[in-house]
């Protein structure tokens, strides 16, 4: 049934007969000057459009079935999903009062409950030190995150970042704890690195000890933040780039270079003592077994030569003509025994000229000898 106007004719433009716009149910001053509106009138003319609208008239029973169907609906509205990466918080009166896992899930619905969906399994991740540009999809350094104090006292350039997400385990404190998760995960970050940093120095920053940096950074963001109740799990920390600053970067790498140079030396040097050392020590171990072996022949020699000696002189007392002949004989021996000689009988007469090359004869018949 279509609603009635009752407020008379209205003048053209939509404006009512009292000069001013139109009220909220048709009529009724809106501008400066009008007569305020009857509040009994506006309510009277509601009910009247209500009992228009509803068939046989609006009476008790229609107000209570009324009502009990829009119950009937909020109460339906409490029903809600929770996906499969999320976790329900359900609020009664801003309270905490629970939580709900995937699936269909009911709450009383606002104003008396609410719920709050968190993707527990939701990685997140934060760079420090550098941001992308969103409108040339360009990676910008920002050095006053990136530009850190050393231990001893030169600045490194860190970049890192941060892969962290929801403590599936304690939501509710990621929820209520914090008023800016990613913020507090950031600033917390960036003041772990700068402690990590702040006690290395720039050399070992640079080389050894990047590796070492990454699970120190981490363990000192969770702690913190495991202070803060944050409800927030750091998963990795990952080291973009450490450098020194843009201005001095040459020569850094000119020093760098110039102690790889140092260290190849000084390992090109070791090698080479550990290979000559080695060969002096067995050649000084040889020199002394072989003065050791001489020694030992050396006097066992002279032992049996004054051995010898004893024994001679033993005999000689005994016999001292017997002996000074054997002896001589002995020593002609030794003495005539390897050289040349020609032994000519002094009772051959005028036989033997005056020079004979016996030497010169006797080497040409060794030699014929050996080519026969």
């Amino acid at each position: 049934m279509p609603w009635n106007n009752q407020d008379g004719p209205r003048k053209p433009g939509g404006q009512n007969p009292w000069g001013g716009p139109p009220g909220p149910w048709g009529g009724g001053p809106g501008g400066p000057g009008g007569t305020p509106p009857d509040i009994e009138d506006l309510l009277r003319r509601a009910q009247d459009r209500l009992q228009g609208a509803m068939p046989g008239g609006f009476g008790a029973k229609g107000l209570i079935a009324f009502l009990l169907v829009g119950v009937l609906l909020w109460l339906l509205s409490g029903f809600y999903i929770v996906a499969t990466n999320q976790v329900g918080l359900n609020l009664l009166f801003g309270k905490f009062v629970g939580k709900t896992k995937e699936g269909l899930n009911y709450n009383l619905p606002y104003p008396i409950g609410s719920v709050i969906k968190l993707g527990v399994t939701d990685f997140n991740a934060i760079d420090i030190g550098s941001a992308m540009r969103l409108d040339t999809r360009t990676q910008v350094d920002i050095p006053e995150e990136s530009l850190m104090l050393t231990g001893d006292e030169n600045i490194a350039d860190v970049k890192f970042r941060v892969i962290w997400k929801i403590d599936d385990q304690k939501p509710e404190d990621y929820a209520f704890n914090i008023s800016n998760p990613p913020a507090t995960v950031k600033a917390v970050a960036e003041s772990a690195m700068r402690e990590i940093v702040g006690r290395s120095q720039i050399q070992k920053l640079l080389t050894a000890e990047r590796k070492v940096i990454e699970p120190q950074s981490q363990e000192l963001m969770q702690r913190v933040l495991d202070g803060y109740k944050a409800g927030v799990k750091i998963m990795q920390v990952q080291l973009l780039s450490v450098d020194p600053p843009a201005s001095v970067i040459s020569a850094f790498r000119d020093v760098t270079a110039a102690q790889q140079d140092r260290d190849r030396l000084k390992n090109e040097a070791e090698g080479y003592a550990n290979k000559v050392v080695p060969e002096a020590r067995g050649q000084a171990a040889r020199i002394l077994q072989e003065a050791e072996a001489y020694k030992e022949q050396t006097v066992a020699e002279s032992k049996g030569q004054a051995s010898r000696f004893t024994q001679v002189y033993e005999q000689y007392k005994k016999a001292p003509q017997v002996t000074r002949e054997r002896i001589y004989l002995e020593t002609m021996e030794r003495v005539f025994g390897s050289v040349d000689k020609v032994i000519i009988d002094k009772g051959a007469g005028q036989g033997v000229v005056p020079y004979l090359p016996l030497g010169e004869l006797n080497k040409g018949n060794a030699a014929a000898g050996g080519a026969k």
